[in-house]
């Protein structure tokens, strides 16, 4: 098995930007947070596995309406895969190809996305840093997902200690990144 990541696409904000217009429209009903952008493609100038990361946050009491909502729009609920307060979903297509996940308001999983991606963001030394150890272990052959994850491990942990999150919730999502 192998991990495909390119160099960043200036595409992949066009392609979420539509995507969240149709996302908002699925949604028109359910009172929801926000719908972010996350994970490596949001992120100019990053190299990344060329799939997005999208988090539709709602309030708890709102979930059960999102859910239907997503359903009816055709997506596939997939349930938590193990993660508290998040709920996968498969969408209806692969154009973009994305991850989509229905997120519970201000839980540490939803922190944690938008605390990698803002610093990320606003430091491109660590942005640049971050994508050299991603396109590293992509040139591995036989890399799985599991070495992968790991293997970026400890430059997420210098972007987290950069990040507003306290000490904590740095320390929960190290125990998470590592089990």
């Amino acid at each position: 098995m192998s991990i495909e990541v390119v160099p960043y696409s200036p595409g992949w904000a066009a392609q979420f930007e539509e995507l969240d217009h149709c996302l908002r429209a699925a949604l028109r009903n359910v009172d929801f947070v926000a719908i972010e952008h996350v994970g490596s493609t949001a992120v100019p100038g990053l190299a990344a596995k060329p799939i997005l990361d999208v988090d539709i946050i709602v309030r708890r009491s709102a979930t059960r309406d999102a859910i239907a909502a997503l359903t009816a729009a055709g997506y596939t609920h997939r349930g938590d895969f193990g993660v508290t307060d998040r709920e996968a979903f498969s969408a209806p297509d692969e154009n973009p190809p994305r991850h989509v996940y229905l997120c519970i308001e201000n839980t540490l999983h939803v922190r944690n996305h938008l605390a990698v991606r803002d610093v990320l963001r606003q430091n491109p030394s660590l942005r640049d840093r971050y994508a050299e150890v991603k396109l590293d272990l992509a040139r591995e052959p036989d890399i799985d997902i599991g070495r992968y994850l790991a293997g970026k491990s400890r430059i997420l942990q210098e972007v987290l200690a950069a990040s507003d999150l306290t000490s904590d919730e740095k320390r929960k999502i190290l125990e998470l990144n590592t089990r």
